[in-house]
Parts: C-alpha cells; sequence; structure tokens
C-alpha cells in the first residue's frame, strides 16, 4: 500500500479555476440540514424505549415481538447501506437527502395509524430504510463542503446530533406521550421529517462548485461515469484491505450495546432493578445519552490533533466493556454507583466514531461512499442483532408476571440477556487491537 497525503489550498485561497471555497455559514448550513435529518433517523430508532407498555398493549405482544418491532427499523437499515453507498456515489447527497425524509415521513404514518401488528413492523422497515441515507450523506456532504482535516470532527459532531435526537426520545418524548398519547406525537414527527426534506429542496447542494464555489472534495471521490455494476464491485475491493475486516465486525458491539440499551431494554432493565418511575428511568438513559454525544466529537477531535486512530479507538471499547460489566454484575451497586458508571461506559462508547475516519484512511479515496456504507452496516448490525435477540432471552426468563397488560422481567432475565452484550465487546476489544493504524492519512 502507497501512503499519500490528499492536500487541499486553503480556505482563502482560490482554486485552480479562479473559484474561492465556500463561507463557512453555508458549508456549515447545508451540513446542518444533512445532521438534523440523522436527528430525526436517531430520535425514531430509540423511540419505542419510552413507550414500551403503550406499544405491549395496542399490538398485545412480549419482549421477543417488541423487539422485533423496534428491530425492523434495523433490518432495513442495515439492507440499504450498500445501495445507499453506492447510490451517493452516483445520485449524489442531494437526491438521497430529499427522497429519504419523504419516505421516512411516509412510514411515520403508517406506523402511528395502524392497530395491525404486521402493518406497524412495516412502518418501522420504511423509516429504517428511510433513515439509512442520513448518515452517509451527511459525511458525503462533510467531505465536499469542509477541509480533509475536520472529517474526524465533524463526525463525531453528527454522532452528537444524533444523539440529541435519541436525547429528544426520551424524557421529553415520554412527557409529550403522557399529555397527548402515542399516537399523535409521532404523527407530529411525520411532519417535521417531511420539512426536512423540503428545505433540502431548496438550499442543499451536492457540492460547492454546484453553487459556483470550489470544492474540498479530492479529485478521486469525483467519479461519476462509474456505473453502477463499478460501483457495486468497489464494495468487495475495500474488503480486500485488513482494517475493513476488523473495524466492519466491531463496530457493532460498541454501537449495538448503547442502542441496545438506551433504545429500548434499559428503562424496563431500570425499572425492574432499581424500582424506578418510567420517566425517572428515561431520566438515566438520557444521562448516557448525553456523556456519548458530548464524547463523540471530542474522540474525533482528539484524535486528528494526535494524528493517530488506534489507541484512543481501542481504549474506549476496552473501558466500555469494563463499564458494561460493572453496571451488570457488581452486587449492590447502588443507583448513584450505576449512573457514574453508566456515564463513564458512554463516553468511552464514543470512541465509535473514530472508526469513520479510520476506515476512510484504510481505503482508495474513490471508494468513500463504499467505505462508509460499509462501516455503517458494522454499526447497524450491533443492535439488529442485539435487540431481538435480548427479547428472546428475556422471553426465555419470563416468569409470567403482568402489569396492566405489559410483560415484566426480573433482574436476573436481564443479567443472562445482557451476556449478549459483554461478549460482542469483548470480540471488538480484540479485533481493534490488531487493526493497523494509518497515522490519519489517506491510503
Amino acid at each position: 500500500m502507497i501512503v499519500q497525503k490528499t492536500t487541499h489550498a486553503s480556505p482563502a485561497a482560490p482554486d485552480s479555476a479562479g473559484r474561492s471555497y465556500p463561507p463557512a455559514w453555508l458549508s456549515w448550513s447545508i451540513w446542518a440540514l444533512a445532521a438534523t435529518f440523522y436527528l430525526s433517523g436517531f430520535y425514531q430508532r430509540v423511540s419505542p424505549a419510552v413507550m414500551t407498555d403503550e406499544l405491549m398493549r395496542t399490538f398485545s405482544i412480549g419482549a421477543a415481538s417488541l423487539g422485533n418491532l423496534s428491530a425492523f427499523y434495523y433490518y432495513s437499515y442495515l439492507a440499504m447501506q450498500i445501495p445507499t453507498g453506492i447510490l451517493i456515489d452516483s445520485w449524489g447527497a442531494r437526491k438521497l437527502l430529499i427522497s429519504g425524509s419523504i419516505a421516512a415521513a411516509v412510514g411515520t404514518l403508517l406506523f402511528a395509524s395502524t392497530d395491525n401488528f404486521a402493518l406497524a413492523c412495516l412502518g418501522r422497515l420504511i423509516i429504517g430504510a428511510a433513515s439509512a441515507v442520513g448518515w452517509v450523506t451527511l459525511l458525503t456532504l462533510a467531505t465536499h463542503w469542509f477541509p480533509a482535516k475536520r472529517f474526524a470532527m465533524l463526525s463525531g459532531l453528527g454522532l452528537l446530533f444524533g444523539n440529541l435526537g435519541a436525547l429528544f426520545a426520551q424524557v421529553p418524548l415520554r412527557l409529550a406521550i403522557q399529555s397527548f398519547g402515542w399516537r399523535p406525537v409521532v404523527f407530529g414527527s411525520a411532519v417535521v421529517v417531511l420539512s426536512i426534506g423540503l428545505l433540502a429542496f431548496f438550499f442543499v447542494k451536492n457540492d460547492p462548485v454546484n453553487a459556483g464555489f470550489a470544492t474540498y472534495a479530492p479529485t478521486d471521490v469525483h467519479q461519476g461515469d462509474a456505473s453502477f455494476v463499478e460501483r457495486l464491485r468497489g464494495f468487495g475491493r475495500i474488503f480486500g484491505f485488513r482494517n475493513t475486516w476488523l473495524i466492519f465486525l466491531a463496530q457493532g458491539g460498541i454501537v449495538g450495546s448503547i442502542l441496545s440499551f438506551t433504545g429500548l431494554w434499559g428503562s424496563p432493565y431500570l425499572r425492574s432493578r432499581f424500582g424506578l418511575q418510567q420517566t425517572t428511568a428515561a431520566e438515566v438513559c438520557s444521562v448516557m445519552i448525553v456523556c456519548w454525544a458530548v464524547a463523540s466529537p471530542l474522540c474525533g477531535a482528539l484524535s486528528d490533533r494526535i494524528g493517530r486512530r488506534k489507541p484512543i479507538y481501542v481504549a474506549g471499547v476496552f473501558l466500555a466493556l469494563l463499564g458494561w460489566v460493572a453496571m451488570f454484575y457488581t452486587p449492590k451497586l447502588p443507583l448513584a454507583g450505576f449512573i457514574a458508571i453508566a456515564a463513564i461506559t458512554s463516553m468511552a462508547s464514543g470512541s465509535v466514531v473514530i472508526g469513520f475516519a479510520y476506515a476512510k484512511e484504510s481505503v482508495p479515496p474513490q471508494y468513500l461512499g463504499s467505505i462508509s456504507g460499509t462501516v455503517n452496516i458494522g454499526n447497524m448490525i450491533g443492535p439488529t442483532l442485539l435487540t431481538p435477540a435480548i427479547g428472546a432471552v428475556l422471553d426465555r426468563h419470563w416468569t409470567g408476571q403482568l402489569i396492566k397488560g405489559a410483560h415484566v422481567y426480573g433482574v436476573h432475565a436481564y443479567e443472562v440477556a445482557f451476556l449478549l452484550m459483554v461478549g460482542w465487546l469483548t470480540m471488538s476489544t480484540i479485533l481493534l487491537s490488531l487493526t493497523r493504524e494509518t497515522g490519519c492519512k489517506q491510503c
């Protein structure tokens, strides 16, 4: 592998065609709109966590079915990553952002309006497929509208936006549901998502060149004449690079653990173990989301600053592994101690954002869309498998207890189920320790 630096002219200097680089306010405005769509997708992803009782009663289901209802989002999100990685390179970010917003709104309306469990699953499936374009769109716009040296920081900031969506889906969403009911609130979120698509139609451009400015994107990224089949082959080629496999398999353990917990199973677990009210349990999950959100851009920025990826990445996942073990299996752990460890664990999990910059630097730049989609597949495999698997284990250890028609599970059942998270994180730690450092330089 030949390592070479990708350089860009100073933002203050014009490019070879005499064009100046875009003003900061324009770059940030376009990127922020894509980040807002990603925020809405994260909100949709974890929103079932604070309406578990309502969904169980509405559809007359147990933990396994609830886990699958939530996971239908991940099934389609995961399946769409390869098509999204190809389409982002051929269609561009603008078309994907508009179409994704419209489709997500349609799926949300279906989910909010039906009493049929199968149709509710279909609604979640559509939402997941539509939201799949959010992350890759955000990264692609960052590549075109910002200097390369800001990529890891922007990746972390994007994850911060996503976690803000997850934060809105905790206490604020729970309070809204208590006041208005879950269906009207979900209807309202559909209107918000649709408005993002309308704004994207009028304001988003794929590249600064389309607005008369110079682009920050490396020349090799512009592959407009490549066919769909050629781009599909690119997915096969990137797996010829060592880091692709290791990062792909490791990401799911980190993301899957925190999303499965804060996105569905954390609230009922906390209610079972500590006797918390639903709103209070959501507040604990909110603390975890905030810590994850804040740590993500910090990890990305620190990695950029020291010029290395591997040390922060490996240390973060190992600390997260220790934290989950301490949270679940420390005898007589008080609630305050649990929250403190959970906060540290969530911050350590923020190192997962480094995986995107790390993987991007491990393959040639023309595969930006493909590698971003691939790493996102690795991310989503985690919650896609863990969320329903934890629910299945819970059902196997259910004692038959019901409260107002909702299934209730004991602490021991959760301890057994959460071993799935611990096992995957252990594997992730090993895999990341085998990665090859890029030195923050493009392959």
